[in-house]
């Protein structure tokens, strides 16, 4: 008798299913997949205004894979992607950090990461030859100094252990952040846009990671200093802020309510504006910032020869109004 009721039971399924396929409402097994949306109409992939702007992104890549790739593994885009410098100079500075096993691999990662950010701006709109770049202790020493409002003792090292390295790294993909979100509204093609939001997710993303390793340890000294990490991050942001020279776009671990979400909270692990959005800067803003100098016409810093791309490079040829900087 058990056994009827199965076959009939069995028999129903069968003839249920043959219903739905034969009326229509089941197409899965029998058409493909949508994976991607169709272009806008009359769609150029790049537009000639896109290029500079991407082009102009390889400065900071160029910087965080260098930086991240001789901290993780002691030699840096020479060894790992060679074809990619296009006869650009070395950095200067490079060793390898101290890190822990578990930093050691977040670094890592991020070095492939920006290798690939590398790639993909090449494959998109070109690129140019890597900037000369500074990316020695004395050169993170001098910015620290600069947060702090005097010369740290002994000397501020990003390589001495995982946490001075981590809060140098506070100081680099935030930036590169805040110019993708700037570049976003003036790119027009549909590949550019792509890739442009392709290289925000993880610059956002390695911000993220370094805020979140520095916000577990907010409250600890940053040996042999008598600071917290904490005062670290507002201290570095405030920095840039004032370099940058276009009001707060930078906050750190803890911000006062009226700059927390919501004007909520005092906690402040990403960096947000009055609608939790990320902020935006413009090339100048960045070049003002990487440069140390206040002044995207005045190199230095992490780009003491200038950084590369026509943006960068008319912003050199044109002439510095000491008056109106200052």
């Amino acid at each position: 008798m058990a056994s009827i009721i199965l076959k009939l039971k069995m028999d129903f399924i069968s003839d249920f299913l043959i219903l739905i396929v034969s009326s229509g409402l089941v197409y899965v097994s029998f058409s493909y997949p949508i994976c991607q949306m169709e272009f806008p109409g009359h769609p150029l992939a790049v537009y000639k205004e896109d290029v500079d702007l991407l082009q102009f992104s390889l400065n900071l890549e160029f910087l965080e894979a260098e930086f991240f790739s001789w901290s993780a593994n002691g030699y840096g885009l020479d060894v790992t992607a060679p074809q990619l410098v296009m006869g650009g100079p070395p950095p200067i500075g490079g060793r390898k950090a101290n890190l822990d096993f578990v930093t050691h691999n977040i670094i890592n990662e991020f070095a492939n990461q920006e290798i690939g950010h590398i790639r993909a701006i090449f494959y998109t709109v070109g690129g140019f030859p890597r900037p000369f770049m500074d990316i020695s202790a004395e050169n993170f020493a001098k910015f620290f100094d600069e947060a702090f409002g005097y010369k740290l003792e002994p000397p501020f090292d990003p390589y001495r252990d995982s946490l001075s390295y981590m809060l140098s790294c506070y100081v680099l993909p935030y930036v590169g952040l805040n110019g993708y979100v700037g570049a976003n509204p003036f790119i027009n093609g549909y590949k550019s846009k792509r890739v442009l939001a392709g290289l925000l997710g993880p610059e956002a993303g390695q911000d993220a990671v370094c805020r979140t390793y520095l916000y577990e340890r907010a409250a600890e000294i940053v040996f042999p200093y008598p600071y917290t990490v904490a005062e670290f991050t507002a201290r570095i942001s405030d920095l840039r802020n004032r370099l940058g020279m276009c009001g707060i776009k930078d906050e750190g671990l803890f911000v006062p309510p009226q700059l927390g979400a919501e004007n909520r909270t005092t906690s402040n692990i990403l960096s947000a504006d009055y609608f939790s959005l990320s902020y935006p800067r413009t090339p100048a803003e960045i070049l003002r910032i990487v440069y140390d100098t206040g002044n995207e016409h005045v190199p230095g810093g992490f780009f003491p020869a200038g950084a590369n791309g026509k943006i960068a490079r008319d912003f050199l040829k044109q002439p510095w109004n000491k008056e109106k900087t200052h």
